[in-house]
């Protein structure tokens, strides 16, 4: 087992990291509204300051960031942890946003589809045609849930489809050949496959309120959050709360592998490396940023500079 680096500390909530080919790694910092670049000595440099509440991260094809901003939690401390709640008091809208890393300038790409706000997007990733695919986790109020669901759309913000209208849809990831997306359900606690037909479109399920295929279930009161691909296909999913950790997931079978990780909310997963097997994990409740040494490679995204 490799051993747990921890490379950077005193985070807001991170999540969402990005490895980049100088050797840093980008983050959020959900309950502080910023965008931080960490350096390999562990120095952190502000990126950018959107506000609200930054979440999924990706690097697009003009080698901009494009951020899925959730518009902002209320915040809990309990017993040393930082731990996201209802939506802020501020909260006015989700929004997909796109950010200049040269100057740090903030652009709002979207703020609905069809008419119908986004309530809070949450996780991002890009197809090899540069288009992407995010998705939105909704919002819990105080005596009501707002839906999201799965969604495509264009960085030069023409276009924005809804694919998949449904509960909890947190991270999202792209099989190999690209022609499955992959999302978790947080308290479902299901991993579920859709068949990609066409930019934006997604088979048709048999019944609208079950969509996809299931990939896994979990147990219990375990949580699940952001994901990624290794370059096997396997999905590894931050797994919370009952089962702290990244689980590697055979897409074929279902099989469940986990890695644990100290923080009872290990929420993402990147990789990078000259061999794509060293792994950024972010350990969001104790504000914390862990390296460590996967086994095996993961996936190399589209469109990275």
């Amino acid at each position: 087992m490799s051993t747990v680096e921890i490379v950077a500390e005193g985070l807001a909530f991170p999540e969402a990291p990005v490895w980049m080919r100088d050797g840093s790694v980008i983050v959020v910092e959900v309950a502080a509204g910023r965008i931080t670049r960490i350096l390999p000595d562990g120095r952190k440099t502000t990126v950018a300051t959107p506000g609200g509440g930054p979440n999924g991260l990706a690097i697009g094809p003009d080698g901009a960031l494009y951020l899925c901003n959730n518009g902002g939690f209320e915040w809990i401390r309990q017993d040393g942890l930082l731990i996201p709640g209802h939506l802020a008091a501020d909260y006015t809208t989700g929004r997909i946003e796109r950010i200049d890393l040269s100057t740090g300038k903030v652009e709002r790409l979207y703020a609905e589809c069809d008419g119908h706000a986004l309530s809070g997007p949450n996780d991002i990733v890009f197809d090899a045609s540069g288009g992407f695919w995010f998705t939105d986790l909704g919002k819990i109020r105080e005596n009501a849930t707002d839906h999201g669901g799965l969604y495509y759309a264009k960085p030069d913000g023409s276009d924005i489809r809804c694919a998949v209208y449904g509960p909890g849809m947190n991270g999202i990831g792209l099989s190999p050949d690209g022609r499955t997306v992959y999302t978790a359900l947080t308290m479902e606690r299901t991993v579920l496959a859709f068949d990609i037909t066409g930019p934006g479109e997604v088979a048709p399920s048999m019944f609208a309120a079950l969509p996809g295929r299931v990939v896994t279930a979990f147990a219990g009161h375990t949580l699940l959050d952001s994901l990624a691909l290794d370059a096997d296909g396997n999905v590894c999913v931050a797994t919370l709360v009952a089962s702290p950790g990244i689980t590697s997931v055979d897409p074929a079978t279902g099989a469940q592998s986990l890695r644990a990780f100290p923080d009872l909310l290990t929420t993402n997963i990147c990789f990078g490396g000259g061999d794509m097997q060293d792994a950024w994990v972010t350990l969001s409740s104790t504000g914390r940023l862990a390296k460590t040494r996967w086994d095996r490679p993961g996936l190399k995204l589209a469109h990275y500079a």
